[in-house]
């Protein structure tokens, strides 16, 4: 399940990220409803913001780019969180806000779409800023501000089927790049034994299925063997 970032700059961000890299997603639940928490993270009054905002409609918006620092976790109170390094935790977080108010129980129930698109949101960042898929590096706004926002993103947020669902993610990539590289290889054999002409046409098609590598590899192993 694929989903489209949109685009909305806020202007409450501060440029780069004084050096830093983000080591972790820290995920909250907003306080009112969507467009309206959309447009306050967007008032420069507000003062916050956040690098991601996720309608209960699956809608994302990106607020701040990733190499900027977003305003969405730097007031630390009694933190709980092990990689909180004394900083401002905002240069070297990525933040993402959830649709989530009380007249919906505001404890972090997230719809089932809402949760698919955060689900597909956290891939996205954790493929591209290599962020191991445990607690230390996806936590909650409670750990950082354990005072003031003990509730934040709620009691109910989905942290274990998260955390299960982008474990079992990275098995499944892993399975299909290892199909495909046995189909390539596959393929490659065949064409050196002279029994496939163009293997190129093939190569593209080898992570899709599972048939279209293990035709390939089965083949190869009776090619060599009547070799």
């Amino acid at each position: 399940m694929n989903f489209k970032i949109q685009w909305k700059q806020t202007p409450n961000y501060t440029k780069g990220r004084k050096g830093k890299k983000p080591v972790a997603i820290v995920s909250h639940q907003t306080a009112g409803q969507c467009p309206g928490s959309l447009t306050w993270l967007c008032n420069p009054k507000a003062q916050s913001s956040a690098h991601y905002l996720i309608y209960r409609d699956s809608t994302i918006y990106q607020l701040v780019k990733d190499e900027d620092t977003s305003w969405h976790a730097g007031i630390v109170n009694k933190p709980t969180w092990s990689l909180y390094d004394g900083s401002n935790p905002n240069f070297y977080t990525i933040g993402i806000e959830h649709e989530c108010y009380p007249a919906v129980g505001g404890d972090g129930n997230l719809t089932e779409i809402q949760y698919q698109a955060s689900l597909w949101l956290h891939k996205q960042l954790i493929d591209k800023y290599n962020i191991p898929i445990d607690r230390d590096h996806l936590i909650g706004h409670y750990q950082i501000d354990s005072k003031n926002r003990p509730n934040c993103p709620g009691k109910v947020f989905p942290w274990d089927r998260l955390i299960s669902d982008l474990r079992e993610g990275v098995i499944i990539n892993m399975i299909e790049d290892w199909q495909k590289k046995l189909g390539i290889d596959a393929s490659n054999k065949l064409t050196e034994l002279g029994l496939l002409n163009d293997p190129e046409q093939y190569k593209d098609k080898m992570g899709e299925k599972v048939d279209n590598w293990l035709f390939f590899e089965m083949l190869k192993r009776i090619a060599v063997k009547i070799k």
